[in-house]
């Protein structure tokens, strides 16, 4: 087959996955911004007066946003003290020599591999036990619990590719090993660090189970909120569109912020 078929037969396959992951959130913006009658036509309808009663309604009572505020300090938090946590221990478990450590690193990852729904009700009769239900340091700890593991073993496999020659020359022209970690290894290691950062912060924000079960309407989080409009009286599409879009819009931002590190840090990673 000529090179050039190859290319354009490449480039419709990309475009077509590109178009199933996009579609949906076009289309859920397209229903957020619709009236309850355009949102069920059939057929449906790609070309309409766009309306903003969806958002309005969302947003009147204000507790929407309270929660809203809720999943960005949680997801904030829990990614920043994941990220204190997690980068020191991976640079140690490169760096220092220890027993076992392969076993270490295993162990954090196994608990990657229990489902939620089989861990929720120890979890719950230990909050419970420390007065941790719905409070935002619970809901940041038990996030903590699934990505400390992600951030170890994503940051462990960077910093095994960042060569230690470069922390021998810092430290021979006089700093510490903790200052040639600090000025040397990490801002090398910025893309790692961002791509970890993204994917903590998504997980995080898009948890459901933990939330619904440890938190209440004080710091009930917004993916939980969307919930609420679903009633007795049927499911109110046009205002689970806008929150919907409300809720994916900020990891939208923050990836295409640091996009330019997102793919750097998630291959220079996978390579010694």
């Amino acid at each position: 087959m000529p090179r050039k078929v190859q290319d354009v037969i490449f480039n419709i396959l990309l475009w077509a996955m590109i178009a199933a992951f996009v579609f949906p959130i076009l289309w859920l913006v397209m229903t957020s911004l619709k009236t309850r009658v355009d949102a069920f036509s059939l057929p449906p309808k790609f070309i309409f007066t766009p309306t903003y009663t969806n958002y309005s309604k969302v947003l009147e009572d204000g507790s929407f946003l309270h929660y809203y505020f809720n999943s960005v300090k949680v997801g904030f938090l829990s990614t920043l003290f994941s990220l204190l946590i997690g980068i020191p221990a991976a640079y140690a478990l490169v760096r220092f020599p220890m027993r076992k450590k392969e076993d270490f690193a295993f162990w954090v990852l196994s608990t990657r591999m229990a489902p939620p729904i089989m861990v929720i009700l120890p979890f719950y009769l230990v909050f419970k036990q420390f007065n941790l239900l719905d409070t935002t340091l619970g809901l940041v700890l038990i996030y903590m619990t699934f990505s400390l593991s992600f951030i170890l073993w994503m940051m462990r496999s960077y910093f095994e590719s960042i060569s230690v020659d470069l922390e021998d020359a810092a430290r021979i022209d006089g700093v510490s090993r903790l200052m040639a970690f600090i000025k040397v290894t990490i801002p090398l290691s910025a893309p790692g660090i961002a791509a970890a950062s993204i994917f903590s912060f998504i997980m995080s924000w898009n948890e459901f189970l933990y939330s619904l079960i440890l938190t209440g309407d004080k710091t009930k989080t917004a993916t939980v909120a969307i919930t609420s409009f679903i009633t007795f009286e049927g499911i109110r599409w046009g205002e689970v569109a806008a929150a919907g879009t409300m809720v994916i819009l900020p990891v939208i931002i923050f990836g295409i912020c640091i996009q330019k590190y997102l793919v750097q840090g998630m291959t220079m990673g996978g390579v010694k």
